[in-house]
Formats: structure tokens, sequence, C-alpha cells
């Protein structure tokens, strides 16, 4: 893969284990949302993503426990919602910077990440997470902050992480043709939608999973990965 010349990769169960994500950050948000909602009642940002998920949800009007029901519901869904997925966001950012936790990393990826960025590869990010809640996991993480050897984050405000329109989008954005671009993720749908794309691939099939084939190189960490 010599002519690869930007890495894009997954988070979840690519960078860092799911178990993070459903374990600690889903029930920190689930708990604290209610009160999230309602002490940010002037906080402009807050009540633009209230309205998008109303909108999203087709409610003209609702109460304001009715909406936290809903966004409760969601979060029990796993629902990928962009206004969710910002609201999420924001509460962990207070649980971030209250020292509540860290985020989960794969003992390579730092390591991994940072010779890649010294070798002058582009690193980018594409997680249904929003934005601000991937530049917080990888800024407060076990291997301390990561964010400085990222080049540019992405979420489902781009597009659906499989649909390959997507893909042409991102690469578009960094400026350089599909097939220069390596795309890392754990699930097989993106991966074929980067792929179609243009983009090239390999798939993270963590342990204690079996390595498969399944159209996609596949590796069990990032230190297999051969560029």
């Amino acid at each position: 893969m010599s002519d690869i010349r930007a890495i894009l990769t997954d988070i979840e169960g690519t960078t860092s284990s799911i178990d993070f994500v459903k374990d600690v950050l889903f029930p920190y948000a689930r708990q604290h949302l209610p009160a999230f909602v309602e002490t940010h009642p002037d906080d402009p940002e807050v009540q633009h993503w209230l309205h998008e998920a109303a909108k999203e949800a087709g409610i003209v009007e609702a109460s304001r426990g009715e909406i936290i029901d809903m966004l409760i519901r969601w979060i029990d869904e796993d629902r990928k919602s962009t206004a969710l997925k910002a609201l999420q966001g924001m509460i962990w950012r207070e649980g971030y910077e209250s020292g509540a936790y860290v985020s989960h990393m794969y003992p390579e990826v730092a390591g991994r990440l940072k010779t890649w960025h010294d070798r002058g590869m582009k690193l980018y990010v594409y997680s249904s997470g929003s934005v601000p809640a991937q530049k917080l996991l990888f800024g407060h993480s076990e291997s301390g902050d990561l964010t400085p050897l990222f080049s540019g984050y992405f979420d489902t405000q781009t597009g659906h992480k499989r649909e390959v329109e997507s893909y042409r989008r991102i690469a578009e954005a960094v400026g350089l043709p599909p097939g220069q671009i390596l795309f890392l993720s754990d699930i097989r749908e993106e991966l074929d939608a980067a792929r179609e794309a243009g983009m090239r691939t390999t798939q993270l099939i963590r342990p204690p999973q079996a390595l498969t084939t399944n159209g996609h190189p596949a590796v069990a960490d990032f230190d297999a990965i051969a560029l």
C-alpha cells in the first residue's frame, strides 16, 4: 500500500473498545441527560439540537419532559441521530472535563498513529459520534491527548457510514483521490461502501473474534497493517 497518503479510521471496535462506549459513555449520557436539558434552557446550541431532534421525530410541539423521554429512548436504541449525538457529546464533555472517566484506546493504537503521523501520513476520523465527541475521546484518552495527530474529523453530517456518497465527500474534502485513502473499520458494510467509493480498506477484527475472509484485508490490530 505504498501509494496510501491518508488513513481514515472508525472509532468503536477499531481504535477503542465498543464496551467503553456501551458501558461508560452511553450510561453516563443517559443518567445526566435530564438534568443537562433542564439546566440549559438558554443555551442556543442545546436548544438548536433539541429542536432538530423534535423535527427528526416529526414532533411539532412537545414538552421538555417528552423530548427528554424520547432522547433517552433513542439512547437505549443506539439511534444514529445527529441531534442525539451532538447532545451526547456536550454531556460527555462535562464528564471528561470533570475527570469522571478517560477514553479507552487499544494498546498499540497511539504508537501506531504517531508512527504514521511522523511518516507524513494524514490521519482522519469518521465516526457516527459527533465531531466534538470524537475530539473529546482522542483528547482525553488513556494514551494522553492524541488530537494533534489528526488532520480532520467527519461525522454523520457528512453522511451515514454505510452510504457510498459519504466516502466520496470525505475524499473530496481531504483533497485526495479515494485510492490514496485507507479506511479502517470493524464493520463490513462500512468497508463495502468505502471500497465502492474507491478507497482502500482494512477490517479490524479484535480478539477474541477470529479473523475471517470477508472480502476485505483483515487484521487483529494496527501493528499488523502494512503500509
